[in-house]
């Protein structure tokens, strides 16, 4: 079924829709992992996003119900050079266009995905639709009339709506007045803007003894837990615009130890005193080298963020990784304080895994600072 994807600049380009008849929007971006796709599908943070897979065939593996990040899809839409429709692998349960299908997420092949990527690249990310009905002027005009992601606050939007336990393979909603810790380890409040699964098998994995809550939970709420520490979960949308979170997050930041990744790299440093900008087109993928600063140690990392912070004027926070790509901030540390924060994924189930150690080291520095 032909299909055409418009972008706000006026380009377009025409394509096939395997998943059948529909309409869909948000910011177009790209992604340069060769696997992993269904991770990215389910991954909270492309909320508002439609992903164009850089590697040509995507699909060839299936889909399964164990590699999943949150309890459906995220993304917009799926664009790809070609998408595998049997797939051949033990662990398939279903194919990807069936998976799609099921989801109402539309998905779009048999266009250039180098030359939108390319367009990408050079021009920026930016606004578009995909329909199987309408001509290209027409749809080029409903791109331009979609929100800007700047200004967007998209992790109350897939924050969960009541706070909730891990269960290893799920979640489970609480009701606080009946909640009580019930683990030996640490009390960790994890804050859901979006929070990856594997987030919380990692964190479980160090002993934490957690309580995951909503995006909007008041410090004066977190402070009727005594939890022992926080963490700051992975997000989509514009992390300015999170007051409650950054209010929150100053508030913990004076006492507690502290964690986050992604959205919450970005919320940390902007209630330490730093500054959020949009990036070109951002990063997306699983292949971004990255340098420990104190180490000088070339991790390769997966990435999915379109925003980033600038912390250079704040000399309590001292620079713990950089993108060797563009410089751009990757993690941050402060000076006298058990607080820490990278901007990239040290969870990715699909790998790498060289950054995996950022785990053990928030369990270590919670020891330090609680002595639990």
């Amino acid at each position: 079924m032909k299909a055409i994807l418009a972008l706000e600049d006026g380009t377009w380009f025409e394509g096939s829709s395997f998943t059948g008849p529909g309409e869909t929007g948000g910011e177009a971006i790209f992604n340069t992992g060769m696997t992993g796709y269904q991770e990215i599908l389910t991954d909270p943070s492309y909320v508002g996003q439609m992903v164009c897979m850089t590697y040509p065939l995507i699909g060839n593996y299936g889909v399964n119900a164990e590699d999943v990040e949150s309890h459906k899809i995220g993304a917009e839409a799926l664009i790809v050079k070609e998408c595998c429709k049997e797939p051949s692998n033990w662990r398939a349960a279903m194919s990807l266009p069936d998976y799609l299908k099921k989801a109402g997420v539309m998905g779009i092949e048999g266009i250039d995905t180098r030359a939108l990527t390319r367009h990408l690249r050079l021009n920026g990310a930016m606004r578009g639709v995909i329909s199987t009905s309408g001509s290209p002027q027409e749809l080029v005009k409903k791109a331009q009339g979609l929100p800007s992601m700047e200004g967007l606050n998209l992790a109350d939007k897939v924050s969960a709506k009541n706070p909730y336990l891990w269960t290893g393979s799920g979640t489970k909603t609480v009701n606080l007045a009946d909640f009580s810790w019930a683990g030996n380890g640490p009390r960790l409040l994890v804050y859901d803007f979006g929070v990856k699964w594997n987030i919380l098998r990692l964190l479980a994995a160090q002993g934490f003894d957690m309580l995951v809550v909503p995006s909007h939970f008041t410090h004066q709420q977190a402070a009727e837990l005594s939890p022992d520490a926080v963490f700051l979960s992975n997000g989509p949308g514009d992390p300015a615009v999170v007051k409650n979170a950054i209010e929150a997050t100053r508030v913990f930041a004076q006492k507690l130890p502290v964690a986050g990744i992604c959205l919450g790299h970005q919320i940390m440093g902007l209630a330490l005193g730093g500054r959020a900008y949009k990036l070109k087109f951002g990063h997306h993928g699983c292949n971004h080298p990255v340098m420990d600063m104190e180490s000088g140690k070339i991790e390769i990392s997966s990435q999915n963020h379109g925003f980033c912070v600038d912390i250079d004027h704040l000399p309590e926070l001292k620079v713990t990784h950089r993108n060797l790509n563009d410089q751009t901030l990757e993690g941050f540390a402060h000076r006298s304080k058990p607080l820490i924060a990278i901007q990239f994924h040290p969870e990715a189930a699909p790998g790498p895994h060289d950054s995996a150690y950022f785990f053990p080291r928030f369990r270590d520095l919670v020891r330090q600072a609680t002595g639990k």
